[in-house]
């Protein structure tokens, strides 16, 4: 079973083969079709809002200037704003019922959102509720995916199996991509159904959540702190591939116990307030949810969601005009992101770990940036009706597609890993509130206020998004440790070190070995004192 479903194991008790196999990469992929829904619904409204039955039936095409940017803000920002109350509301519900139920009414209220949408019949307030109410499920079940396959995942593989969230995100945005391409060249523009085909498909990734996650199990590490020990070894057991009473079970179990113990010792049990009052006044604890929080309001800085929502009008900024070849170029920008998103996440994460990752990738997208401002200055295509078609327009879209490459390498999926991965079990939930808020906070800001930068700052824009990039490299350097091959239970060890994220990894890996070394030692010395000690094994030996 080597290859996909196999990796090296360096954590302190390596886990048998057995564990590498197809259930766990099941788990995943079921719950990440609640990704699915996020990433379908980035792509494809974008896109709808420039078809013309669309624009037709909501007023968009009598609209100009300042008015149209309020109405395109409106439509694709009420969603990210169902998703950041989305995200604050779903704590009580999984802390209470568990992971495996939430995600199954995360998937139904996804889909009554999108019957909302679909019959509007040309009231753009119902697009708006139907919006709100699919950006509570996503909101909800962004939180929840990562969070649930972090805790059902063996050390070795977790980056890559927290990766496919961020995979099926990718693939369903070049879904939706398409999508629009296909309806603007294949249905007619004077038909409803132009703008209701890409619509209706909302209901696809959700209606396949409900299903799928009928046959996962809970988190094994939820059922612990819940007190369900015996469910989580039968849980835990079907996902290992491994006896009940297998020794490598016992130990993740009690791991797990142990950690809950200790959290609990230190007020982890009591209210939600006392929560984050632990996670906020503890310094390990302050110190990974700060970085967490950085870490998503800087992926939202980088423009990429800019991109994902205004692509098709972004492309028409730079030269390329035209509802089917802006759409043409937004789909090559989706199949670029996506594929580079998926060899990370299922080859090099790893292997090539976060840190480094973070780092190459934010060099490449300062590059990119820069020359989208830089282009765009020179040659006035915010505010020229005819920009020619020349090789600095042709670097432009290479430069965009060159920063979804960068992009897809490190902040796309790099921050949802890290978050799912640091915090305690005690209190992760409600430090998943905070970054994930971030998250939906941040991409509101941004996806509100880009059609309006389009139309003020123009070429602003890109060196804005740049910028963000230059801070965010710097703030990985500095403070962001490499977590590649930590169990969940040694990220405590990592946070409560002094010093630059380098040394903390460095001293992390020196006290994990010398741990390691002194249970060998100990094993050697008991083995050593049963063959004195013990008639038996003494006769054996002689």
């Amino acid at each position: 079973m080597k290859g996909l479903f196999y990796s090296q194991d360096a954590s302190a008790n390596q886990a048998p083969r057995q564990v590498y196999n197809w259930r766990i990469y099941a788990l995943a992929c079921s719950s990440s079709m609640g990704a699915a829904m996020f990433g379908y619904d980035s792509a494809f409204i974008g896109g709808a809002l420039t078809l013309p039955s669309f624009q037709k039936r909501f007023g968009l095409e009598s609209a100009h200037g300042t008015k149209l940017a309020n109405l395109k803000a409106n439509i694709v920002s009420t969603f990210q704003a169902g998703a950041f109350f989305g995200a604050i509301l779903v704590y009580p519900v999984t802390e209470k019922f568990g992971r495996r139920l939430t995600l199954l009414l995360c998937g139904l209220l996804f889909n009554l959102g999108a019957i909302a949408q679909l019959a509007s019949s040309g009231h753009v307030g119902a697009i708006y509720a139907g919006r709100v109410l699919t950006g509570l499920a996503v909101g909800a079940s962004s939180l929840i995916i990562p969070v649930y396959i972090s805790e059902s995942s063996p050390p070795a593989i977790r980056g890559r199996l927290v990766g496919l969230f961020e995979c099926f995100l990718q693939v369903s945005q070049v879904i939706g991509f398409w999508m629009n391409y296909g309806v603007s060249l294949h249905v007619p523009k004077t038909l409803d159904k132009q703008w209701q085909i890409p619509f209706s498909f909302q209901v696809v990734p959700a209606s396949l959540l409900v299903i799928l996650m009928f046959f996962q199990p809970e988190s094994p590490r939820w059922l612990v702190k819940a007190g369900k020990a015996d469910q989580a070894r039968r849980n835990l057991s079907r996902l290992r591939h491994l006896p009940l009473d297998h020794e490598y079970i016992s130990w993740e179990i009690n791991t797990a116990q142990r950690q809950i113990e200790a959290e609990n010792s230190l007020g982890a049990n009591r209210s939600v307030w006392a929560k984050v009052q632990q996670a906020f006044t503890l310094p390990g604890n302050r110190q990974r949810l700060l970085i967490g929080m950085a870490l998503m309001l800087l992926q939202n800085m980088s423009g990429i969601n800019a991109l994902n929502y205004y692509s098709p009008a972004i492309f028409a900024a730079i030269g390329f005009s035209g509802t089917d070849v802006s759409l043409l170029a937004t789909g090559v920008f989706g199949l670029v992101k996506a594929t580079t998103t998926l060899i990370l996440m299922l080859f090099l994460i790893d292997r090539l770990g976060r840190r480094r990752a973070m780092l190459i990738g934010s060099c490449g997208g300062i590059v990119a940036m820069y020359y989208l401002g830089g282009y765009t200055a020179q040659s006035h295509s915010f505010t020229s009706e005819h920009v020619p078609k020349d090789g600095g327009a042709y670097m432009a879209i290479l430069m965009v597609y060159l920063f979804a490459f960068f992009y897809a390498l490190s902040w796309n999926g790099v921050p949802w890993v890290f978050c799912s991965e640091v915090f305690p079990t005690a209190i992760r939930s409600v430090c998943l509130v905070f970054t994930t808020c971030s998250q939906w906070l941040a991409q509101f800001i941004i996806v509100y206020s880009t059609p309006y930068m389009m139309t003020n700052i123009t070429y602003g824009t890109f060196l804005l998004f740049g910028t963000s990039l230059v801070v965010g490299i710097v703030f990985i350097y500095l403070f962001f440790p490499e977590t590649k091959g930590l169990l969940l239970e040694e990220m405590d060890i990592l946070f409560s070190q002094r010093g630059p994220a380098t040394a903390k990894r460095r001293e992390t890996d020196r006290i994990i070995q010398d741990r390691r070394n002194d249970g060998h030692a100990q094993a050697v010395v008991a083995e050593k004192w049963d063959e004195k000690t013990d008639p038996m094994i003494h006769v054996e030996a002689v």
